[in-house]
């Protein structure tokens, strides 16, 4: 046997032996791109294991949990690959953490944030950011109309000299609850803010001190697009939902009262809005109650409400039956038949598909009736 062949299988042993285990085949090793480690063994003993095992029973952070975690599984002999498995972790992030236990022990195990410095979403930070958000940029002295993350990094730069990144302002509107919404478009009320109180304040007394055989109803109307409104919707992502429009608009009014006592809803259709339509409504309340004494209605400030026939009525063969109790003005929010309204366009109205307006009165119809059923039953409960 030569030098060579002699070398040749010297080396072929050494391998065989330790460097390329015979369970381990040639594929693997190849795919690994390495030599394959089964484990990494930590000997500790039984006292530090049962304290390792109460450290975590008592320790309330998650990621702090998730590395004892870690380390518990790796000391009862689990590889780092099986308990980057079981933890749904990354293996090099068990390696990682091995080695800092190693080197430090259990205070490698604590979160190494800690000695960052003070928390910068502090609480007097997060409660200034909520005032700020509240209003507008244009009172921080700011063109845009709208709050945008580098803009509030901005403002609070100013107001505390506090400068954080935008993905840590992110965190902190999460942490106040606050949400990208659409405003809402309001018209001032012109009375001053004493006479709008006292009058709502006479309604509210009107309605804790109904006498026997008297109701109040909140009265109001509303329109029916047969062009669907546009609302949001939840989607798939790439998709964007489509919704057909007939073209050529068709309209259908409603008038509504609301009693108070019950939460049933009157209604009546019509082709126009006008004094007659709230006139057709004035005479089935009449028609609905015939032993009530009075019916009080509460309602907006709208025109025809106030034409010369609906007066004629009140004067004539409405007399004492039917009173009109007006709002402030511009305060749809104290009228109560609104969220009615804006239930009906939520489930019926929104994005509608019906193809003709007959269909969409049905469906309106039918969510009304079935309102009132259940209204009906909760009062007789």
């Amino acid at each position: 046997m030569t030098v060579r062949e002699s070398a040749a299988r010297a080396l072929s042993v050494a391998i065989k032996k330790w460097e390329f285990p015979h369970k381990c085949s040639q594929d693997t090793i190849l795919r690994t791109k390495g030599i394959p480690m089964n484990k990494i063994v930590l000997k500790l003993r039984h006292s530090v294991k049962e304290r390792l095992c109460r450290m975590l029973r008592d320790c309330r952070n998650a990621s702090t949990r998730l590395r004892y975690l870690m380390i518990i599984n790796v000391i009862n002999g689990r590889s780092t690959r099986q308990t980057a498995i079981v933890l749904h972790v990354h293996h090099t992030t068990v390696g990682r953490v091995v080695e800092r236990f190693r080197r430090y022990g259990e205070a490698g195990l604590q979160d190494g944030r800690a000695d960052n410095g003070a928390d910068k979403l502090s609480e007097g930070y997060l409660q200034r950011l909520h005032t700020i958000v509240s209003k507008s940029p244009d009172i921080y002295g700011w063109r845009r109309p709208t709050w945008t993350r580098e803009l509030l990094i901005e403002t609070m730069v100013r107001l505390t000299g506090v400068r954080v990144h935008v993905t840590t302002m992110s965190r902190a509107l999460a942490i106040i609850k606050a949400r990208r919404g659409r405003p809402k478009p309001i018209v001032g009320c012109p009375w001053s803010k004493a006479a709008k109180t006292r009058r709502l304040r006479q309604l509210q007394c009107l309605i804790a001190t109904l006498p026997q055989r008297e109701r109040v109803f909140y009265e109001d109307e509303v329109d029916i697009h047969l062009n669907p409104k546009i609302g949001p919707d939840w989607m798939v992502q790439g998709q964007q939902k489509q919704v057909l429009t007939p073209g050529q608009n068709e309209k259908r009014y409603l008038a509504g009262a609301l009693d108070v006592r019950t939460g049933v809803l009157i209604w009546v259709q019509g082709q126009r809005k006008t004094s007659y339509l709230f006139l057709d409504l004035l005479d089935r309340l009449r028609r609905l109650y015939p032993r009530e004494r009075c019916l009080h209605l509460i309602l907006d400030n709208y025109r025809i409400h106030k034409s010369d026939i609906v007066n004629a009525a009140l004067q004539g063969y409405l007399s004492g039956k039917v009173k009109l109790h007006f709002l402030p003005p511009y305060c749809p929010d104290d009228n109560n038949i609104e969220r009615v309204w804006e239930d009906l366009h939520a489930n019926v109205t929104r994005n509608h598909r019906q193809p003709t307006m007959t269909k969409l009165m049905e469906a309106v119809r039918y969510h009304l009736l079935k309102r009132n059923q259940r209204k009906q039953a909760h009062v007789a409960a």
